[in-house]
């Protein structure tokens, strides 16, 4: 018999069965804007397939699985051999194995390859953030690795195949392989260069045995990991291959992997090195140089991967705002929800714009580009990784208490989204670089102006707010202890200018009134409310 108390109404569908990216009206249009007109619709066409397999409930459904079952160490076999595997949920295996076979590490390899990935790595993290985590650092390793010519035209096919091999076994038998990286430790942390392993020459050139720990060793089922280590002459960058070309496992002690908030279908794990065989990258006493690259693209994709967090707790929030009636009509057209909605949708936007413009300046290999990814990528990377966290939280309240149960995937998105902000370097890490850019290299912030004075006169509060910046610019005196709110100040203004100067009117306009015009309260839901907010709202939402 029926229960008749429990009739189920007024309960929005499932986000399911969509198209990720074509959905995403920011997105699609950054694709358009920077990928020529000979490879849009290729580009388009692979982007939206990828799209409609994010947005299907299958794909759904393996996330889930991935989340719900973390990966597991297994040090010793049955028979008490040391082995160091770590076994995960198949589901995590068939999200990892699509995200190599749409390209995600390929980027090197095609044209428009950065902003085409960019934008499937958006997209991609929305679906399961744990497996991009191998996926970035496979892709990031191909510039560290050109360091050294013959490195690179061994490792780089592998890296930038579509071929997804889990297998442990030599890397040369294997159509495609994935890297990882260990850095840090536990007595230094960011502080790289007070690294304790060490690296001790063997006879053959460019061989050596390292000894010690790594506190953070990501992805590590993964096939090789680039590792700084203390060499005679220094800090240096070393390849350290999980199975060596005679088939022999390589001294690669995995002590335990952590128990982390978020991220939870990905391991990350402490590393002991015995005696481990390792091949130098670049020169002895060069460590950072050579990984410097590798960093670059890692902390990009911490941007970007903040951007597919953000749209995709934006998308769930205006979804069911839509499709939810409460006080006599939908929530959606409650004034004070759409608000709310329209602030989220607005810093979204925000981020998405600014991620894809860097992948475009990483595709153009000229001076000007380079030298504004110098103060943007780490600008970026601190303003967007930090406002992750906060819509993540407001947009699971859009849920009301829905958001809070787990079976919503909002949770998920919550404890995923502080990550990106740790990850590669944390907040100070990020502002301090800006700061050694803007004292040593002045062509970068030449470069950054005159990409911000491309919209001057188009917004009279993004001109006073270059004239402000100018301000601020023009007295270093203790500006270490100001570096973040500086810092701040650059992304927002570079954040406006794209805004001002490709997005819809009613998307700038709210964008420069609240966030370079002041007219803005200390949490989402303050914007102005003479601005066209259903405009905004609109223009977030996911078609279905």
């Amino acid at each position: 018999m029926a229960a008749s108390t429990h009739t189920v109404t007024n309960q929005p569908p499932p986000l399911a069965g969509y198209d990720v990216f074509t959905a995403d009206r920011a997105l699609t249009e950054a694709v358009g804007r920077h990928v020529g007109a000979e490879l849009r619709d290729e580009v388009r066409g692979e982007l939206a397939a990828l799209g409609r397999a994010a947005g299907s409930a299958q794909l759904q459904e393996w996330a889930a699985q991935a989340g719900e079952n973390p990966p597991r160490l297994r040090t010793h076999d049955r028979y008490g051999h040391r082995i160091d595997e770590v076994e995960f949920h198949p589901a995590w295996h068939r999200l990892l194995g699509k995200g190599v076979s749409a390209g995600l590490t390929a980027a090197w390899s095609r044209p428009a390859g950065q902003v085409r990935r960019a934008a499937a790595f958006l997209v991609w993290t929305q679906v399961e953030a744990g497996t991009c985590c191998p996926l970035s650092m496979t892709h990031a390793a191909v510039p560290a690795l050109r360091a050294d010519p013959g490195l690179a035209a061994e490792w780089e096919p592998r890296l930038t195949s579509v071929i997804y091999d889990r297998e442990l076994r030599p890397a040369g038998e294997k159509p495609g392989a994935l890297f990882g990286m260990g850095m840090t430790e536990k007595q230094g942390g960011s502080d790289v260069r007070a690294n304790t392993t060490a690296a001790r020459p063997l006879a053959e050139d460019g061989v050596y045995e390292l000894t010690g720990h790594k506190w953070f060793c990501s992805a590590p089922m993964s096939d090789a990991f680039l590792v700084l280590a203390q060499a005679p002459a220094g800090l240096t960058c070393f390849l350290v291959p999980r199975v060596l070309a005679d088939g022999a496992r390589n001294v690669f002690r995995l002590q335990r992997l952590k128990d982390k908030l978020g991220n939870r279908s990905n391991a990350s794990a402490e590393v002991e090195f015995d005696g481990t065989w390792a091949r130098r990258v670049g020169e002895e006493g060069r460590g950072v140089r050579t990984i410097i690259e590798m960093v670059a693209a890692t902390r990009l994709d911490c941007v970007l991967g903040s951007a597919g967090l953000m749209r995709q707790a934006v998308a769930q929030a205006v979804h069911h705002c839509t499709h939810r009636e409460a006080f006599g009509g939908r929530l959606v057209d409650k004034p004070l929800m759409r608000n709310v909605l329209a602030d989220l949708a607005l810093e979204s936007e925000a981020a998405t714009t600014l991620a894809l413009r860097l992948a475009a300046a990483c595709d153009d290999d000229g001076e000007q580009e380079r030298a504004l990814l110098r103060i943007a990528v780490p600008a970026a990377k601190y303003w967007v990784t930090k406002r992750c966290a906060p819509l993540a939280v407001e947009a699971s309240e859009c849920l009301g208490g829905n958001g809070y149960v787990e079976e919503s995937g909002m949770p998920r998105l919550v404890r995923e989204s502080p990550l990106n902000s740790i990850w590669e370097g944390a907040g100070n890490v990020q502002a301090l670089d800006v700061l050694r850019a803007l004292r040593r290299e002045p062509q970068a912030f030449d470069a950054y102006l005159r990409e911000v004075g491309l919209a001057r006169g188009a917004d009279h509060r993004l001109d006073a707010a270059i004239k402000d910046l100018l301000t601020d610019l023009a007295d270093l005196a203790g500006v270490e202890a100001r570096a973040r709110r500086l810092v701040e100040r650059l992304a927002l203004v570079l954040q406006g200018s794209l805004l001002v100067r490709y997005a819809p009117p009613e998307v700038a306009d709210a964008f420069c009134a609240s966030r370079l015009g002041g007219d803005w309260g200390t949490s989402f839901g303050t914007l102005p409310h003479t601005l066209d907010l259903a405009s905004v709202v609109e223009r977030a939402r996911p078609v279905e």
